[in-house]
This record gives C-alpha cells, sequence and structure tokens, in this order.
C-alpha cells in the first residue's frame, strides 16, 4: 500500500504543479479533468500525509523505548498513535477502492406504482417530491420527463433526470422496491395498508457508451396529456420511441412534458440508452454472478429495500438495517444519512471481499449496497 500511495503522491505534487500552467488553463476540457483528478488525489494524500505523520511518532517513539529515563513517555505516546496508525489505515483502504466509473454520471430515475392501487400512485408522487427535494439540497438541476398522473392526483409513473457531477453515486441505492405502511386517503375504516412503488436509477449513457443507430428504432408523436400547459395538449409535441433492433422484446420510452417535440426526442433518447446500458450492465453482471447493480424486482409487497411506515414516523432501509423516526424530514428530501450509511456499508463489504482469500478455483466478486434486497 505504500508504495501505491508514494506513486499517488508523485502524481498528486506533479499535477498540483501543472494546474498553474498557463497552456492548461486555455484548454478548459484538460483543467477540468485535471482539477478533478486533483481533487481525487488530495483526499487521498491529506490522509497519507496524517498517515506518515504518526508512522514517524511511532519510529521515534519505539526507538525511545531503550531509554529508562524516557520509556515510560515514549510507551505513553505509543499507546496514543496505535489507534490513530489504524483508523488512518483503514481510512486509507477505503480511499483507495477502485471508483464505480458510473458515480459521476448524471441520472434517470424511473419510478412506477406497483402493489397498491391508487394508494401506490399517491406514494409515487411522494417520492417524486422526495427525490425533488433531495437532488436540490445537493446542488444538482432536475427536470420532468415523462409522467401519467391520476384523477387522484398520483402518479401512475413518471420519469426524470438529474444533472450534476455524481449525481449517480448519491442516488444509485435508491434503486427497488420501496414499500409504504399508513392509512390510505381512500380508507374510511381506518386500517393501515401496505403499497409498493419501484424506483429504476438509471446512469444516463454517452454515445461511446451505446452504439445506438436510427435504424434501430422507430419515432411516433402524439399529443401530450401531461401537466405541461395548454400548448402541450394542442399540439403533437409528444414523443414515443420503440427500440427493436437485436431483441425480441420491444422497449418503449415516451416523453411529454417539454413543449418541445425535438427536445421530447433528444429526453426520450437519453433514457432510451440509460436503459440499454442499464441492460448491458445487468447482463454482465448476471454472468459474473454479481448482484450489485439495479434489480428492482416484481413490485410485490414482500419484496422491498425500504420501508415508510407513518403510523409509528419510521423509516427503515432493510439492506443495512438502518432506521430513522424522522419520517417526515425524510419526505422532505433528507435522505444524506441514508446514502451515507449505504456507502459505507458498500466500501466495508468490498473491503471484506478483497481480504476474503478464494478458495481454489472460486472467484471473489465485488458488491454494494444497491443490489436486490
Amino acid at each position: 500500500m505504500i508504495e501505491k500511495l508514494e506513486n499517488l503522491k508523485a502524481e498528486f505534487e506533479a499535477l498540483e504543479g501543472r494546474l498553474g500552467d498557463p497552456e492548461l488553463v486555455k484548454d478548459q476540457n484538460r483543467y477540468r479533468e485535471a482539477m478533478q483528478r486533483y481533487s481525487e488525489l488530495k483526499a487521498i494524500i491529506d490522509v497519507y500525509r496524517q498517515y506518515a505523520s504518526v508512522l514517524a511518532g511511532l519510529e521515534e517513539a519505539t526507538e525511545l523505548l531503550e531509554d529508562s529515563e524516557l520509556s515510560e513517555v515514549a510507551a505513553e505516546e505509543i499507546a496514543v498513535l496505535e489507534p490513530k496508525k489504524l483508523v488512518l489505515e483503514a481510512e486509507l483502504e477505503r480511499l483507495l477502492l477502485p471508483k464505480d466509473p458510473f458515480d459521476d454520471k448524471n441520472v434517470v430515475v424511473e419510478i412506477r406504482a406497483a402493489a397498491g392501487g391508487d394508494e401506490a400512485s399517491l406514494f409515487t408522487a411522494e417520492v417524486l417530491s422526495m427525490y425533488l427535494k433531495y437532488a436540490e439540497s445537493l446542488g444538482f438541476k432536475t427536470e420532468l420527463l415523462d409522467s401519467h398522473p391520476n384523477s387522484l392526483g398520483g402518479l401512475t409513473k413518471v420519469s426524470f433526470e438529474i444533472t450534476g457531477r455524481g449525481a449517480y453515486s448519491k442516488f444509485k441505492f435508491e434503486s427497488g422496491v420501496h414499500r409504504v405502511q399508513r392509512v390510505p386517503q381512500t380508507e374510511t375504516q381506518g386500517r393501515i395498508h401496505t403499497s409498493t412503488v419501484t424506483v429504476a436509477v438509471l446512469p444516463e449513457a454517452e454515445d461511446v457508451d451505446v452504439n445506438l443507430s436510427p435504424n434501430d428504432y422507430r419515432v411516433d408523436v402524439f399529443r401530450s396529456s401531461g401537466p405541461g400547459g395548454q400548448s402541450v395538449n394542442t399540439t403533437d409535441s409528444a414523443v414515443r420511441i420503440t427500440y427493436k433492433a437485436g431483441t425480441t422484446e420491444e422497449i418503449v420510452v415516451s416523453c411529454q412534458d417539454g413543449k418541445s417535440q425535438i427536445k421530447n426526442k433528444e429526453k426520450a433518447l437519453t433514457v432510451l440508452r440509460a436503459r440499454l446500458l442499464e441492460r448491458e450492465r445487468t447482463k454482465m453482471a448476471a454472468e459474473a454472478r454479481e448482484a450489485r447493480l439495479v434489480q428492482i424486482g416484481t413490485g410485490e409487497r414482500s419484496e422491498k429495500i425500504r420501508t415508510y411506515n407513518f403510523p409509528q414516523s419510521r423509516v427503515t432501509d432493510h439492506r443495512i438495517g438502518y432506521s430513522t423516526r424522522n419520517l417526515s424530514e425524510v419526505m422532505l428530501g433528507s435522505l444524506e444519512a441514508f446514502t451515507t450509511a449505504l456507502t459505507l456499508a458498500e466500501q466495508s463489504r468490498r473491503l471484506d471481499e478483497m481480504a476474503a482469500p478464494s478458495a481454489p478455483g472460486v472467484e471473489t466478486h465485488q458488491t454494494q449496497a444497491g443490489g436486490t434486497a
């Protein structure tokens, strides 16, 4: 580990010197890439410098153990520094874990009402609001792509885009079945019902990620029924794209919440590329016997990654057993505690797998907290 850290330190110091180069600053793309790498390395090097300082202190204190007059002080110093060393080692191991290549990408989020009828559609609208507020708190931009409201003010399904560096890293753990337990607005007997919605979080795919030809899909336009305003509902601005190449099953994507047909088409293609990328990732994961990618299941009540219990004001993430009784704040977008806990659980699991010796002929595969519940 020390050798790798020394190499990263040399890279960091070289990069630090280059950032003031006028030629680099002129090229904004290269400069952004350099600044991104600088930020990544700085987090590691800051901890490494603390670690090196602790190691030096331990070495000096160990030598002083031979001195009868200073041995007691040296032993006390060692007792203080040893725990610090272990903490910093663990932090460095975490920082040196390979980064998810999709973490910095924008995302497309799709939410669908599953089991529970009207109550599920009402909760779908609330989950949408929760995510929009969480994204806003993180400084991300959001844009509604496609929505299907019902007469009660709920949504049978909705999709939206989150734009901002690191969006996938913050939302990837939300994929799966979300279960709500409460007395529905439509319930006259005061009984608690259980309903579910499914969430899919898809990293946005670029042209280099997915090779998509116009010959692979069909584009249809139609009149929007969404809440986009009068002009939306009186022109054929909505777009439906049907992907049909190389598969027996069709993938259908619609986008109707924008007023421009051209923009709706662009957004629909964005969603299609994201779905195709996720399908390929899921296929590769299955072949490798990994379970770390998005699997939203069938939406049955028994399947869940998280439960929102309104009578007890409690939210529980079943993947890691994390609970909070601050449900009202969670529904207002306070999801950072869940994101942090799930990220740490993922990192801990990956570290355990890296440390565990593999049996002969058996591969060790990494998993993360965003997998199947």
